[in-house]
């Protein structure tokens, strides 16, 4: 303790200096591209508790301070130490896809039951995650914890710091092929939830995905299964979209004991199979299926992430383009074609980090949209050269912009009766195209 009383108190923690609210632990963590120390002052004047540093430093005088060898092992030990006693259980969940909106529909499901917390936004690596686990409230009994990863082991840190009892497995697709090669290696990446499952920890796996499958059989426990394979502990059945031009998918969820009518009110099919992960994990954890369909009926898609916009002219625009990998956006563009237009077309960046097959992929991607009845289609971003070449091959208009900003000029093409779907990788940054879509709208209906 270099400043300050060690008797202070502290609520949460950040990472950034303009996050502090009152009362959190900063702390200065010494990055590639900044170093946290520069912002100790700024920090500490917007009332955080204390600085956690590593090197010598002035602090002011009313301020408290902490130095340590290391500042990132020292948020991972804290981390640890918080973690013998809050939250009491943790769900791990993580996938190539569909973590943000599995989380958010676990954590409405279990909140029927349960004192419920979770990582709010994407705080769900080595550092997201520690900072998201330290700022839940106190007397937490479920915390639903998003996981995610990047470069190999990353995730087993992240798992081995939060000691998930639950561990839920959505998919294993062909992202981050740039730093891991194959979907092999991805599938082993994934893999590394289980090394902080608790011993007598749960598994809920997707029993439609072969990798997915692979990973499972590892676990000696016990395993539920969700997908649409009669065989699955949970699947659905007779799914239709919501009448009355509503957003959404009307099935029946069916377990070996029972059946619940839901309405889901997401846009896409992909989204039936998050509420089937959610659902499968929280009624093993004990909520009863009424219930599970009644929660589901409050979560909304989270920003970016297949949220459907009916504007004024009766034109459609589907924002889809916080991420981006090929099976996905084959899955957006068999979802934007369930609902009814006139014409559907699609903007579609880059899709980022496949490695060498890079160009192949979005050569492919363009052949399916085109093949889809998707015209024109848009490419946005050097990778989406290759996606508009596909595109015109197989007979759909095709145009190029090299970036976000270019590409808004599109906004004048929306037309009455359109259906649009606007996709790509998030740094991209094709919600400026989306952006200006409703902006060039004289009224959004919803």
């Amino acid at each position: 303790m270099i400043s300050g009383s060690a008797a202070a108190m502290w609520r949460g923690a950040t990472l950034d200096s303009r996050q502090v609210n009152g009362g959190e632990l900063f702390f200065a963590l010494a990055g590639e591209r900044t170093d946290g120390h520069r912002f100790v002052g700024q920090a500490l004047e917007r009332g955080a508790a204390a600085a956690i540093v590593q090197r010598e430093m002035e602090i002011p005088a009313d301020g408290g301070a902490i130095r340590v060898p290391d500042t990132l092992e020292a948020l991972h030990s804290l981390t640890r130490e918080v973690r013998t006693r809050e939250p009491r259980q943790l769900v791990g969940i993580t996938g190539s896809a569909g973590k943000t909106t599995t989380k958010e529909m676990l954590a409405a499901m279990l909140a029927r039951r349960f004192r419920v917390a979770r990582n709010p936004g994407s705080l769900n690596n080595t550092l997201g995650f520690p900072v998201a686990l330290l700022g839940i409230p106190e007397g937490t009994e479920w915390m639903v914890a998003e996981m995610g990863m990047s470069t190999p082991g990353e995730l087993s840190q992240v798992s081995r710091l939060g000691k998930p009892d639950v561990a839920v497995f959505l998919n294993v697709r062909p992202v981050h092929l740039e730093a891991f090669g194959t979907l092999e290696a991805i599938r082993e990446a994934k893999a590394e939830l289980l090394d902080g499952l608790a011993e007598d920890g749960l598994v809920v796996a997707n029993q439609d995905d072969r990798q997915v499958v692979e990973i499972a059989h590892r676990q000696a426990g016990r395993v539920i299964w969700f997908g649409r394979q009669t065989t699955a502990d949970y699947r659905v059945e007779v799914v239709e979209s919501l009448a009355d031009g509503r957003v959404g998918s009307r099935f029946k969820l069916v377990t070996s004991e029972d059946v619940v009518e839901v309405e889901l009110p997401m846009h896409g099919l992909y989204n039936v199979d998050n509420f089937l992960a959610a659902a499968a994990c929280a009624n093993t954890l004990g909520v009863p299926l009424l219930e599970i369909a009644q929660a589901v009926q409050a979560v909304m898609p989270q920003p970016m992430r297949g949220v459907v916009h009916r504007l004024a002219n009766g034109s459609i625009v589907v924002d889809d383009c916080y991420n981006s990998n090929p099976a996905a956006l084959t899955e957006a563009l068999q979802s934007a074609l369930e609902i009814p237009g006139e014409r559907h077309w699609a903007i579609l960046g880059d899709m980022l980090e496949l490695g060498e097959a890079a160009e192949e992929f979005h050569l492919q991607a363009g052949r399916t949209a085109a093949g889809m009845g998707f015209s024109p289609v848009v490419g946005v971003g050097p990778l989406a050269r290759k996606l508009v070449e596909g595109a015109r091959q197989a007979g759909a208009e095709g145009h190029w912009y090299e970036d976000a900003e270019a590409a808004a000029v599109m906004a004048d093409h929306l037309q009455a009766g359109d259906t649009l779907l606007v996709k790509g990788s998030r740094g991209v940054g094709l919600e400026a195209v989306v952006g200006a879509m409703l902006a060039a709208a004289a009224e959004v209906v919803s």
